[in-house]
């Protein structure tokens, strides 16, 4: 694989910091700086802008409404995006969802969803996890029992990120409970807005409301919301697990983190000279640079695989695994570079669409402790290496 860019690329690189110059807010800008906690109206803001210009569903095949990238064409679109201090993409209706839909859905679903999700009528928001089946996703035990032409779903869905903001839910049920733990499980679309469904925030550890618990309680859903065939809602979840990893790795943000952390190193003095001229931490500095200039290969490498075989493979597993742990990283270099001034920790400040953090040296003690969830969710670091332990080592 040539890891050089072609004339093409750099050109196409051009392209994006030209759009984003003109088209990118500021007061979005602001707020990413500020480690800012965007509201709904401002991520759909953005959400618009993009799908104006057609880079809204990245890895979206042209005839469904995606701009039809190359891996390299991706991967310079999210760098660059990092680099100017975009907004993220949310993932479950774009990322998840779509090439779910795309793969497995029938022609009716797709005509009807996948538009929907690009014009932004419908938020989605991922049922996955339950309150003992989380890395463990297999052993979940949310039903959905047949009733006529409905499905009846009880249970508990539970750390659903921005599931307050959703009008839909994707949700993993068990629909045959004889059957063995993988084979008994099918893919439902649940419209939230359906009685018998109760959303309740969980407070993190930095004071935002970012994830939920969801209840079910008799929830009727039409027959036609299944996805794919009945009781096989496990190969649909792991294929859907790939680009949620992929995504998960965040080589855009890393290298947004690791100019923060030097930014933040050549400002703070340590006995008379700028702490990035210390040994110590500049080694830890540059083993970090180190890592991400391999995963950024590596991730390249896959997505350049994905192409090719349709899909994410387990390879994933490796870029969730070492991208999380170099984000944290970087997280904790800018957190002891700030010293005690990183340890404050005051409310967040409202202004008009707008979340705003606490100070810039006090939001990296937000975003080092928000962090932490990372290496957990999407399956954990220790779930992922057991993946590839059998699935590529073969052990």
């Amino acid at each position: 694989m040539d890891l050089s860019y072609s004339a093409e690329d750099l050109a196409f690189r051009d392209e994006v910091r030209a759009y984003l110059a003109e088209n990118l807010p500021k007061h979005m800008t602001d707020a990413v700086r500020a480690g800012g906690e965007l509201t709904k109206e401002v991520i759909e803001e953005w959400h618009a802008i993009l799908n104006r210009r057609g880079w809204l569903a990245t890895i979206w095949p042209k005839e469904f409404g995606g701009p039809g990238w190359t891996p390299v064409q991706k991967h310079i679109f999210e760098e660059e995006c990092c680099r100017a201090y975009a907004p993220r993409i949310v993932p479950f209706g774009l990322n998840m969802l779509g090439p779910v839909l795309i793969t497995f859905g029938s022609k009716e679903q797709q005509e009807h969803y996948l538009p929907r999700i690009l014009d932004g009528t419908d938020w989605w928001c991922q049922g996955y996890s339950e309150p003992g089946a989380g890395s463990d996703l297999a052993s979940l035990k949310t039903k959905a029992e047949r009733d006529g032409d409905e499905w009846v779903i009880n249970g508990q869905k539970t750390w659903t990120t921005l599931g307050q903001h959703a009008d839909w839910i994707f949700c993993l049920c068990r629909t045959d409970p004889d059957a063995k733990q993988q084979e008994g499980i099918s893919f439902i679309l649940v419209d939230m807005n359906t009685p018998g469904i109760e959303v309740r925030p969980i407070k993190l550890i930095e004071g935002g409301y970012e994830v939920n618990e969801i209840f079910f309680t008799d929830v009727r859903v039409p027959v036609g919301n299944l996805v794919g065939q009945e009781n096989k809602g496990w190969t649909i979840a792991k294929f859907l697990l790939t680009h949620e990893r992929t995504g998960i790795a965040g080589v855009g943000f890393s290298i947004q983190a690791l100019e923060e952390v030097k930014s933040i190193a050549r400002k703070t003095m340590r006995g008379g000279r700028p702490l990035i001229d210390d040994p110590l931490f500049a080694a830890r500095i540059a083993q970090a640079e180190i890592d991400l200039e391999a995963m950024k290969i590596t991730n390249l490498r896959m997505l350049f695989k994905a192409q090719e075989q349709g899909a994410p493979g387990p390879e994933t597993s490796l870029l969730k695994i070492k991208g999380t742990v170099i984000n944290q990283e970087l997280k904790d270099l800018a957190r002891r570079a700030l010293g005690p001034a990183a340890a404050p920790f005051p409310g967040h400040v409202t202004e008009g669409n707008l979340m705003f953090g606490p100070p810039d040296t006090e939001h990296n003690a937000a975003r080092y402790f928000n962090n932490r969830k990372t290496s957990i969710f999407g399956g954990s670091n220790e779930i992922q290496r057991n993946i590839v332990t059998k699935t590529m080592l073969e052990l």
